[in-house]
């Protein structure tokens, strides 16, 4: 029964909607015939391999794009068919230039199809594997942050929280636009007809995205969390993007949690990340590829190599004291302290970014 709501709710209307943009980025005008897509190559897999994503064409206009397929009937558990509903219902609800939305979703058997726009560049996160293992420039930071922080303006003020902001989740297109993805993990505001200022929900598959969660929302008592959640976690994808590492990474699960509970954090350093005698020791290790819709699928950890293998130490870094500052503000433990993504967006950071 749930699998036939899911159709009425969600497939049923397999118009296609129109997104603000132009060229890759403009696919209005698909139709819901699997055999007008060639499904070209696998991008990646998502909600526990029941979805397979694959870059693709549009055989009557030659347009690439990105088909998300999954087999209804094998989404046997209820936590993961609600997360993979919500993601489809919040996909076609949204509209928002830095927001990852469909463009169309339609129903072959049991198959479901979900098609978005393909953002060629692919992930911040495959970004910094590729190109910048030791950390992105501030002004390509800026960019990406600014379009992160529009997207979560809009999130807000529509009364939602995005629960999943990283790396892996930012996506670029080769028009640069920036966009954010992960709408799995976005939860709701309202009840009854009412804006509340926190909620209590823990986001499905947590173990994943737990180096990016706030203190609030990790602590689960009585305070709950709320939007400044999403901030927090910028902070901390901001100090991704600079070292190339994810914060916490490399550490036990339950040391993390102490961590963040305790108010430790990380920060930014004007120097190499590691003492010398601790980085000869530790090898940045990395698997996966980012789905590019959704749910990512890549993994990021740092794990000890022999004394032969040691990297070579990346150079010192001066960081800006903008930089500094912003990440200070988003990582404040007190969430009321945090500002808002509006206040943010208005930061002497973003100054150097051109949008």
């Amino acid at each position: 029964d749930q699998y036939q709501d899911v159709s009425q709710q969600h497939l049923g209307n397999d118009v296609p909607c129109p997104l603000s943009g132009t060229g890759e980025d403009d696919i209005t005008g698909l139709s819901p015939d699997p055999s007008h897509y060639q499904l070209l190559s696998e991008l990646g897999r998502g909600f526990n391999n029941l979805s397979q994503v694959s870059m693709a064409r549009h055989n009557p206009t030659g347009r690439p794009l990105v088909v998300k397929k999954t087999n209804l009937d094998e989404c046997t558990e209820e936590e993961l068919f609600l997360a993979f509903q919500n993601e489809v219902m919040m996909s076609r609800n949204f509209r928002h230039p830095n927001l990852l939305t469909s463009c169309l979703v339609f129903s072959s058997c049991s198959q479901l199809w979900v098609l978005s726009p393909l953002m060629r560049y692919g992930s911040a996160d495959s970004l910094l594997r590729s190109y910048f293992p030791d950390g992105m420039s501030e002004s390509l930071i800026s960019y990406l942050l600014y379009g992160v922080l529009r997207a979560l303006e809009y999130l807000h003020n529509m009364g939602y929280v995005h629960r999943g902001v990283k790396a892996s989740h930012i996506l670029l297109s080769s028009e640069g636009r920036v966009c954010l993805s992960g709408l799995q993990s976005v939860y709701s505001l309202m009840r009854e007809g009412r804006r509340v200022r926190a909620v209590f929900d823990m986001p499905h598959h947590s173990p994943s995205l737990l180096p990016w969660l706030s203190p609030e929302l990790l602590r689960q008592d009585l305070h709950g969390y709320g939007v400044k959640s999403d901030i927090y976690s910028l902070g901390i994808v901001a100090c991704e993007l600079v070292s190339g590492r994810v914060p916490f990474q490399d550490m036990p699960p339950t040391l993390m949690l102490l961590q963040k509970l305790r108010g430790s954090h990380c920060c930014l350093l004007d120097v190499a990340p590691f003492p010398l005698g601790e980085l000869g020791g530790l090898k940045v290790s990395r698997s996966g590829v980012d789905s590019g819709i959704g749910e990512s699928v890549a993994t990021g950890s740092l794990t000890r190599t022999a004394t032969a293998e040691r990297p070579q130490s990346p150079g010192p870094k001066n960081h800006s004291a903008t930089l500094h500052n912003l990440v200070q503000l988003c990582l404040r433990q007190q969430p009321d302290h945090r500002p808002s993504a509006s206040v943010l967006l208005t930061h002497a950071f973003f100054k150097q970014a051109s949008h």
